[in-house]
């Protein structure tokens, strides 16, 4: 019997499959996509399925995303977890530049509590280790924001094993982001490390930027299920990992339907061991 429940940072329970943001924006997380009442809509039923954390970033858009969720949703309903993240700068479509100088980290959590219309962030992401900058100063500037009551609980995205350990000796993690999928395990040591150490873990691509959905083991057990690829390999996520909280994004409401489902789908031990073996 997979988990329902993950617990963020000892203290915050989430259902463990969570709403992404990034895909509410254009090609490229750039600009708006489609009508912004179709965005809200989406947010909405998430949140009427009983998602009870919203992922978003201050550079998906930029700004727009954040601004969508709080459109939607504020005033927020009690038990919604919003996470965001900051130490990314976006300056055209393509255009991504890491910033983790103190003070460009304090500008950027202030202005997502602004546009989130939020007093506490209760997860806050540094969206990249910037290499310029010692880790001590990015993560205390995070700590100063989190003694202040801006933030609850502080996440990193994209990090090895050895980043996150380091990390810890600093200051506590309550979540880290990676890209991780049925077909890509490269952060397999750091999902163990998460596990030892009780950090929730949010995979970014969980369908693999769409290639699950092809793959023919994933079709195979879909059609005993009644279900979809995308389905079977987002249960697997649910199986493989206690600490595994997905967020898929869609901009659909169709789609969100079918990625919610995915929690329904229980796996045979037979089936685990074929997906298993895709790694």
């Amino acid at each position: 019997m997979i988990g329902k429940t993950l617990v963020v940072g000892g203290e915050l329970t989430v259902r463990r499959l969570g709403y992404g943001t990034a895909q509410l924006t254009g090609p490229g997380y750039w600009g708006p996509r489609g009508d912004t009442r179709d965005a809200v809509a989406v947010l909405r039923r998430a949140v009427e399925r009983g998602v009870t954390l919203i992922d978003t970033a201050d550079n998906y858009g930029p700004s727009l995303a954040e601004e969508l969720v709080a459109e939607a949703l504020h005033p927020y309903p009690q038990g919604l977890l919003i996470a965001t993240k900051g130490g990314v700068v976006r300056t055209g479509d393509s255009a991504w530049h890491v910033d983790g100088r103190p003070d460009r980290l304090r500008a950027m959590c202030e202005a997502s509590l602004r546009r989130l219309r939020l007093d506490t962030i209760d997860l806050y992401q540094l969206h990249r280790l910037d290499p310029a900058v010692p880790m001590a100063d990015q993560l205390g500037a995070l700590d100063e924001l989190r003694a202040e009551g801006k933030i609850r609980h502080l996440g990193l995205d994209t990090v090895t094993a050895e980043q996150l350990m380091s990390a810890v000796e600093l200051t506590e993690i309550a979540a880290v982001q990676n890209r991780y999928n049925l077909l890509d395990r490269a952060s397999e040591p750091l999902l163990r490390l998460c596990e030892a150490r009780g950090i929730a873990f949010l995979p970014w691509f969980p369908l693999g930027n769409g290639t699950l959905t092809t793959d023919p083991v994933c079709t195979s057990i879909a059609a005993a299920h009644g279900a979809t690829p995308a389905q079977i390999a987002l249960s697997w996520l649910l199986h493989h990992s206690p600490v595994l909280c997905p967020t898929p994004g869609t901009g659909t409401l169709a789609h969100l339907e079918e990625n919610l489902d995915a929690a329904a789908v229980h796996l045979t031990e037979d089936e685990t061991a074929r997906l298993d073996a895709l790694g």
